[in-house]
């Protein structure tokens, strides 16, 4: 099943506020490897086989990030294969790159932070019947990557590095909120996602459809954290594409909970209740 194509709901494309477009557009497209889909002075529209995966922004008056905000942990960029990883890993390391790592058994991902301090993580799933489900709940973890086995899967391709393939998309975003439950409800009672995976009282994940997770929540920068600055760098918005019937179902739902959804001219915004911005598409 691809669970990055309606009618499954899913993360289209992330909007960061960048304080340096230059230097965060070369970040993103020569150790990234995105390509840069349309340009203007202060906007930038990066993604893989023509698609937009990220925006960069420069607002008038902006500065760097200075404290602790709900926002943006990682958005995290989904590559087609094992290989494709394996490729990634590789160039990461021959451009000097710091990295984490982790095999979430459902996934194997490399960990970043761009020039700005966005958490961006890059990774490949595993197949769906490698999950391990037990109680409507799936099975993740946090263990060593098999690095080696990941460079030896790149050398079975004569072909260098040359980009992020044109499959790519973007898997997930994970935020950071200021309220577990709050955001659960919105999420799930709102949104009319599932929760698939929890992490104590600190962490939770949910999906449509049964993907291992479409939007990660922590509490990670502690409870009751304010809202990120309008002219902070950091997170501007997010989309989420659904189907037409899901998306009026959510807007229902989030007005009988009386959320202020503002309409625009292709797109529903929406805040959740930590202030992310969020953009329902169809």
């Amino acid at each position: 099943m691809n669970f990055h194509n309606k009618p499954v709901t899913h993360v289209g494309e992330i909007g960061l506020k960048v304080v340096d477009i230059k230097k965060m557009k070369e970040f993103y497209t020569e150790v990234i490897g995105f390509e840069v889909i349309s340009e203007e002075p202060h906007l930038v529209a990066l993604g893989a086989g023509g698609n937009v995966l990220v925006r960069l922004e420069v607002i008038e008056g902006i500065t760097s990030k200075q404290g602790r905000y709900t926002g943006l942990y990682h958005l995290a960029i989904l590559l087609p294969t094992r290989q494709a990883l394996g490729k990634i890993l590789v160039h990461l390391h021959q451009q000097g790159i710091e990295l984490g790592s982790s095999d979430h058994l459902v996934s194997e991902a490399l960990y970043i932070s761009d020039p700005e301090g966005n958490g961006i993580e890059i990774y490949r799933d595993r197949t769906p019947d490698h999950w391990n489900w037990s109680n409507e709940e799936v099975s993740m973890a946090v263990e060593p990557i098999d690095a080696q086995g990941l460079i030896e899967e790149a050398q079975k391709s004569p072909m260098l590095w040359c980009g992020l393939p044109a499959e790519t998309v973007m898997g997930h975003i994970h935020l950071h909120v200021s309220n577990l439950t709050e955001a659960k409800n919105f999420y799930t009672e709102g949104l009319g996602l599932e929760v698939v995976s929890r992490l104590g009282r600190q962490a939770l994940f949910v999906a449509d459809q049964k993907y291992h997770h479409h939007i990660g929540l922590n509490i990670w920068n502690g409870e009751g954290i304010p809202a990120l600055p309008e002219k902070e760098a950091g997170l501007n918005y997010y989309t989420l594409i659904m189907e037409k019937e899901n998306r009026d179902k959510a807007i229902e739902n989030l007005c009988s909970r009386g959320t202020e959804i503002i309409k625009r001219d292709e797109y529903w915004e929406v805040k959740d209740p930590s202030g992310n911005s969020i953009r329902l598409v169809v």
